[in-house]
């Protein structure tokens, strides 16, 4: 008898290549729906699945193939001689090969709200054939990808469908599966607004690292959402564990405007940041408020890389440059820096701007998860000024600034911002207040007049010594949440020292 093969797929990219070869080798194909009509279309014959059940599609193809005529040629066991009894008394044929990938849930979710057709976007028949045929894996091939076609079709050719072979589509199925349930699980606890008892997080991994944080440490890339393998282009060198969680932040804060910002991050934390009317200034500007730890650092730009931003880059070693897009120039300029990694973010004008739902961070024995943080200068917007001194529009403008630049830096923190830059920051530190003071030494030690400057916090000063300090600075403009049981006594020093004080009312710790 011939082997058969049951192709039924929501993407149909390569389905018609991939039964021409099928039939070739001699399969009989059974299909279903739009995927026979696809094939038909395309002339390949394909037996329709309710000629195998005796029964036609259920309840506007509700139910295609959850019937033992399916599942049972599926999942009999052939070297079973009571399977293969019962099979043959009950004219169960073997089906050999099962090409499914499943109806396109995610993709329907992001398009529209509309939840029945979300429901209808529910694979059930799909699944069940995927579990079916990856439990039966020694007897039946399981083929979930389209990028699998061609060396399915190789191995069965010439006969290199080994154990081996075959559980590796095994594996790849269940793993397909299990993203597509988590997706689903997820979904309708954020619509529902339910706690998960059991939170199902899927990454597909998007490549092997040489390494993690460390050399003896072994790293992989996993991706949301097919982020990296859509939107992340690899123009020059490799991306190392550790450049992946700069490149983060640095988008994050490069984005957080919807202007011409340029960021440079170092360890995860801002060293750099600056608005301007033209990127070369935004460089300029950013640069020069920590250019000792811009030094092996990751730049995001938020716009095209030209030749004349590239040879102002080029002046200091980056480890990274993110951005975009680039111009033929500038990367032609940047070809001198042979260690230097480039790295196409988005297409276009701007760097996406993305939000997770979720994020998340092990601990010992397991994870805590919480709603993802939003930053955003809404929060200065809205904010309250609790001083007699009401900040001005163009303080209001670097409080903006500094408040996103607080936000996004590890806590206890504090940001300096003058004329849309970051003068100064303290980060990471045990005592808020020597953060400031951290952060006043450094602009020293740089040779930075910090007077004048906007300052931020991202959470309240406990006590009045970070205004104290703030003031000896020549900070005339401090955005802080409030909420503090000294809150008066924070109030009463930024009145004394003559500061225009806003409470926004918004805590952004980042530990």
């Amino acid at each position: 008898m011939a082997k058969r093969a049951l192709l039924s797929v929501s993407d149909k990219r390569g389905v018609v290549k991939f039964a021409r070869e099928l039939s070739a080798l001699g399969y009989e194909i059974i299909s279903t729906g739009g995927t026979l009509k696809t094939l038909a279309d395309a002339g390949i014959k394909a037996i329709e699945a309710g000629e195998i059940t005796g029964f036609g599609e259920l309840f506007d193809g509700r139910v295609k193939t959850l019937h033992p005529k399916i599942h049972g040629g599926i999942l009999f066991r052939r070297d079973h001689t009571g399977d293969r009894e019962t099979a043959a008394a009950k004219n169960i044929a073997a089906i050999d090969l099962v090409c499914v990938n499943l109806y396109p849930f995610e993709a329907t979710a992001k398009r529209t709200d509309d939840f029945a057709e979300i429901i209808e976007n529910i694979d059930i028949g799909g699944p069940a054939m995927v579990r079916s045929a990856a439990k039966n894996f020694k007897s039946v091939l399981i083929v979930t990808d389209p990028k699998d076609y061609d060396r399915v079709g190789n191995a069965l050719l010439n006969g290199a469908d080994d154990y081996e072979f075959r559980a590796a589509l095994m594996i790849k199925a269940y793993e397909h599966t299990a993203r597509y349930d988590s997706a689903i699980a997820g979904y309708m606890n954020r619509r529902f607004a339910k706690t998960p008892a059991y939170l199902p997080i899927a990454g597909t991994l998007a490549r092997e690292l040489r390494y993690g944080e460390n050399p003896h440490q072994k790293g992989f890339l996993y991706e949301f959402d097919g982020f990296y393998s859509e939107q992340f282009k690899v123009l020059r060198g490799e991306p190392s564990f550790n450049n992946l969680t700069d490149i983060s932040a640095a988008i994050k804060l490069a984005r957080a405007f919807d202007e011409n910002a340029v960021a440079i991050v170092k360890h995860g934390n801002p060293c750099g940041f600056a608005l301007r009317e033209n990127f070369c200034e935004a460089w300029s500007e950013a640069l020069r408020s920590d250019s000792l730890s811009a030094y092996g650092g990751v730049a995001a730009v938020n716009g095209k890389v030209d030749e004349n931003l590239a040879a102002k880059m080029n002046e200091i070693f980056l480890e990274v440059i993110v951005a975009p897009s680039f111009t033929d120039g500038a990367i032609a300029a940047f070809s001198a820096k042979k260690r230097l990694k480039l790295f196409q973010v988005g297409e276009g004008d701007r760097l996406p701007n993305l939000a997770d739902w979720l994020d998340f961070k092990h601990i010992l024995g397991g994870f805590v998860a919480q709603d993802s943080d939003a930053p955003s200068v809404a929060e200065i917007d809205g904010a309250k000024c609790v001083t007699k001194i009401a900040p001005s529009a163009a303080q209001i403008a670097d409080l903006k600034v500094a408040w996103i630049i607080a936000a996004l830096t590890k806590s206890n923190c504090v940001a300096y911002v003058k004329n849309r830059a970051l003068v100064a920051i303290g980060m990471g530190m045990t005592s808020r207040v020597d953060a400031a003071a951290a952060a006043l030494r450094k602009a020293a030690q740089m040779e930075i007049d910090v007077a004048g400057a906007a300052m931020a916090s991202e959470a309240f000063f406990p006590f009045r010594d970070s205004v104290d300090a703030a003031a000896a600075g020549g900070v005339t403009a401090i955005a802080e949440p409030g909420g503090s049981v000294r809150d008066d006594e924070v109030i009463a020093a930024a009145n004394e020292r003559k500061i225009a004080m806003l409470f926004t009312g918004v805590r952004h710790f980042l530990h």
